[in-house]
């Protein structure tokens, strides 16, 4: 990683969904980085948690807990950012939710969860930080998205076209920022060890039938090229890169982090 230059400022940053997972490891890292780290999430002990470990790497830290899918809590967020540190440099969406639920069987609220998460919080997420980033005339904006938006996934569907939203999101936000100098990406990761995952896969593995659940994430994790599932550290690295490395000429783009699973 490049050398920080301890004569720039921290870069102002906000993680949602940061109560565990990859979007604690991005906040950690980001941390490390010299960043100071704002961190949203309705999970208010995990939140604390993460502050926590903000804390041990020598950052400043602001903890906001709120449901994103309520209306009017993405503009919040970022107003709390900009009032604690007079701006905000870098939005990482990672907040997400997922249902395993059959297509025929598919509920109007297991939907509707998902796409005011998936969809409609971050799209507002990006509005509002677009909207002070384009004053400042710099920013940058990662979304995470996932290799099942481009794949049919019948158990999966509500998931999978949240995340095809996301992917139409970026390119959208990255075109309408660009003249002022806003970076916007996404970033699609594989397989990892992470709660949501690992919940996922138990229901999957259930819709389907399958008693031996080792024997099942073994066929899964079969199928990724690289032959293993990625740790949260190094997609984490990934994020990180694109928040603060990434070269000035990227925006609309979308990296792959699936070990091969997903092939441009």
């Amino acid at each position: 990683m490049p050398a920080e230059n301890h004569n720039t400022p921290p870069r102002r940053t906000l993680v949602t969904g940061a109560a565990g997972g990859l979007g604690r490891e991005v906040a950690i890292q980001l941390a490390r980085r010299g960043c100071v780290v704002a961190v949203t999430d309705i999970n208010g002990e995990g939140l604390a948690e993460t502050a926590r470990q903000i804390g041990e790497a020598g950052a400043e830290s602001e903890s906001i807990v709120s449901d994103f899918t309520g209306e009017g809590a993405p503009e919040a967020a970022v107003e709390k950012v900009v009032a604690r540190w007079g701006g905000i440099d870098i939005l990482v969406n990672n907040a997400g939710y997922g249902v395993i639920e059959p297509f025929l069987d598919a509920t109007f609220k297991a939907w509707t969860r998902t796409l005011a998460l998936n969809v409609t919080a971050l799209a507002m997420a990006c509005k509002a930080a677009g909207r002070v980033m384009r004053e400042q005339r710099s920013g940058r904006i990662i979304n995470i998205t996932s290799p099942g938006s481009r794949m049919a996934l019948p158990d999966y569907t509500a998931y999978t076209a949240s995340k095809a939203g996301v992917d139409s999101i970026t390119r959208a936000a990255a075109v309408a920022l660009a003249p002022y100098g806003v970076l916007v990406n996404s970033l699609a990761p594989g397989m990892m060890d992470t709660d949501m995952q690992r919940s996922t896969e138990v229901d999957l593995a259930r819709a389907n039938g399958r008693s031996d659940l080792q024997a099942f994430l073994d066929e899964r994790t079969r199928r990724i090229p690289l032959g293993r599932r990625a740790e949260i550290a190094e997609v984490a690295e990934a994020v990180v890169w694109l928040c603060l490395d990434a070269p000035k000429y990227m925006t609309a783009e979308r990296l792959n982090m699936s070990g091969g699973l997903d092939k441009d």
